[in-house]
C-alpha cells in the first residue's frame, strides 16, 4: 500500500531547488493564483495546471509519497529538476490542508501515477527473484583487476617523471605552460583508469596564476599527488585502512561492503557541483541512534540533475552500507522504510577548537581529505575584516568562512537567522575554513539550508 506524504515546509520544499533561480521562481508560484484544477490525495500525490507563457497551461504532478523524497512531471520544456512548477506546486501545497484540496487525479495525472507504482511493483516483485545471471569467472575477473592494475601502476610512474620534471625545471614553468599541459597530463591518467589521478591534475593546472602566494599553492598540491603515487606504488606495505583510502582516491573502483546499519537519518544538507562532464550531489546524513555522519553520493551526466534528492531536515529510516577505506564517511543507501519525515532531532554540536582538532585527527587516516563533517554548538557569525567567521560564543575561539562559503547568498541567511545570537551550524571543515551547509536556531526552530 502506497503511503501518504509528508508535507513539508516551505524551507525543505525549497531545499529541493537545483539552484538560487528555481528558488526564487518557484517562490512566485507558490500561491493559488497561477493555478487551476490543484488537487490532492490521499495515497500521496499532489496535481495541478500552471499558467505559463504559451496558450496552454503545463501539467504538473508530484509524488509525494516516493520515499526518496518526490518525484515530478510537468509538461514545461524545462531541463531542471525538479522545475519551478513543480517546486511552486510543493510550496502551494506546503500552505496547509485548505490550499490544495482532496479530489479525484486527472487522467493525465492519474496514467503517469499509475505507471510509477506499476513499475514500483514490478521491482518489489523481481527483488531477489530474477533468472540467475551465471556464476561469475572469478579467474577472469582477477586477470582484469590486474589489467587495470597494471596501467594505474604506468600512469603513476609517468605523473612521478612530470612532477620531477616540474620541479627540476622550476615552479615558474609552471605559469609559463599554460593550461594545456595539464589537460595533456590529465588526459594520460584517464587513459591509465586512475580517474582520481586525472581529476587533481586538473587541479593543478588551475593554481598558476590565481593570486599571492600560488607557487606555495602548487608545491603543497604537487606534494599531495606525489604522496598519492608512492601511495599507489607501494600499497602493498600499507596498513589495510589506508591501502583502501589510495585505491579510493586513485579511483578504483569498490562496492559498499559494509554490514547494512539501520537507523534513523536526519538529512543534514545536500548540495550539487558540476562540471563539463558530470554533476555530483552530495548528501549528508546524521543517524539518530547512532550518532554517526554519513555521506550520499549520486550523479547525473552533464546537464542533467543526479536521480537521488532528500529534503533537508526530515528524517528517514533506512539502512546504509559503508565503502572502503579509513575514515570514509562515503555510504551507499539500502532498503528503505518509508518516506521522509519530520523530526526534531538535531546533531550533536562541537566547539569550534574541536572542530578544526576533529580534522587534524582524519588527515592520519586520509592526508588527502578536504575537509570533515561536523556540526557546530552556539557559534555567532561575526565580520573579520574583509572576510567572516564562526566565533564560540563560548570560549576564545572563532573558525574562518572559506572563501566559497563568503561568496554565497547562505551567508546572509545564517547572518538573519543569529541576529547576534548563538546558533548550531552543520557544515565541513577543512585547511581552507569553515563552509556552513545548514543551520538551527538556538531555541526551537526549523532547519535553514544554507547551500
Amino acid at each position: 500500500m502506497t503511503q501518504q506524504g509528508v508535507r513539508r515546509t516551505a524551507d525543505q520544499v525549497l531545499a529541493l531547488a537545483p539552484d538560487d533561480a528555481s528558488r526564487k521562481a518557484a517562490s512566485k508560484l507558490g500561491a493559488a493564483g497561477p493555478w487551476s484544477e490543484a488537487g490532492s490525495s490521499d495515497e500521496g500525490a499532489v496535481w495541478g495546471l500552471c499558467k505559463g507563457s504559451g496558450s496552454k497551461p503545463y501539467q504538473t504532478v508530484v509524488d509525494i509519497a516516493d520515499a526518496s523524497g518526490a518525484a515530478y512531471r510537468c509538461s514545461c520544456p524545462s531541463r531542471k529538476f525538479p522545475c519551478k512548477h513543480a517546486l511552486g506546486l510543493l510550496l502551494l501545497w506546503a500552505g496547509g490542508e485548505g490550499a490544495v484540496p482532496k479530489g479525484e487525479a486527472p487522467e493525465w495525472a492519474a496514467q503517469w501515477l499509475a505507471g510509477r507504482r506499476e513499475r514500483a511493483e514490478e521491482k518489489r516483485a523481481g527483488d531477489g527473484h530474477g533468472p540467475p545471471s551465471g556464476p561469475a569467472d572469478p579467474q577472469a575477473a582477477r586477470r582484469r583487476a590486474e589489467r587495470r592494475a597494471e596501467r594505474v601502476t604506468a600512469g603513476a610512474v609517468e605523473l612521478e617523471q612530470r612532477l620531477a620534471d616540474l620541479l627540476r625545471g622550476g615552479l615558474a614553468t609552471a605559469e609559463q605552460s599554460g593550461h594545456g599541459l595539464w589537460e595533456e597530463t590529465a588526459a594520460r591518467m584517464v587513459d591509465a583508469q586512475a580517474q582520481g589521478l586525472a581529476g587533481r591534475v586538473r587541479e593543478l593546472g588551475a593554481v598558476p596564476s590565481t593570486g599571492p602566494g600560488w607557487p606555495v599553492r602548487l608545491l603543497e598540491e604537487c606534494a599531495l599527488l606525489h604522496l598519492l603515487g608512492q601511495g599507489w606504488l607501494r600499497r602493498e606495505r600499507l596498513p589495510d585502512g589506508l591501502a583502501a583510502t589510495v585505491r579510493s582516491r586513485i579511483g578504483w573502483p569498490a562496492a559498499a561492503d559494509g554490514p547494512p546499519v539501520r537507523d534513523r537519518w536526519l538529512v543534514l544538507a545536500q548540495y550539487d557541483t558540476a562540471d563539463t562532464r558530470l554533476t555530483t550531489r552530495r548528501i549528508w546524513l546524521y543517524g539518530t541512534g547512532s550518532g554517526r555522519t554519513a555521506l550520499l553520493l549520486s550523479y547525473g551526466a552533464a546537464g542533467r540533475d543526479p536521480d537521488l534528492a532528500l529534503p533537508v531536515g526530515l528524517a528517514l529510516e533506512a539502512e546504509v552500507s559503508s565503502y572502503p577505506g579509513a575514515g570514509q564517511p562515503r555510504v551507499a543507501l539500502g532498503e528503505q522504510f518509508g518516506p521522509p519525515a519530520p523530526t526534531q532531532t538535531r546533531p550533536r554540536g562541537v566547539t569550534t577548537s574541536r572542530a578544526a582538532a576533529r580534522y587534524g585527527d582524519a588527515l592520519r587516516d586520509d592526508p588527502w581529505l578536504e575537509s570533515v563533517p561536523v556540526t557546530l554548538d552556539r557559534v555567532v557569525p561575526t565580520p573579520d575584516g574583509d572576510s567572516w567567521q564562526l566565533a564560540d560564543a563560548d570560549e576564545d575561539a572563532a573558525l574562518p568562512l572559506t572563501p566559497a562559503a563568503r561568496s554565497r547568498a547562505g551567508l546572509w541567511r545564517l547572518v538573519a537567522l543569529s541576529g547576534g545570537a548563538p546558533v548550531r551550524v552543520f557544515g565541513e571543515c577543512g585547511h581552507q575554513g569553515f563552509t556552513p551547509l545548514t543551520a538551527w536556531p538556538d531555541g526551537p526552530g526549523e532547519a535553514v539550508a544554507l547551500c
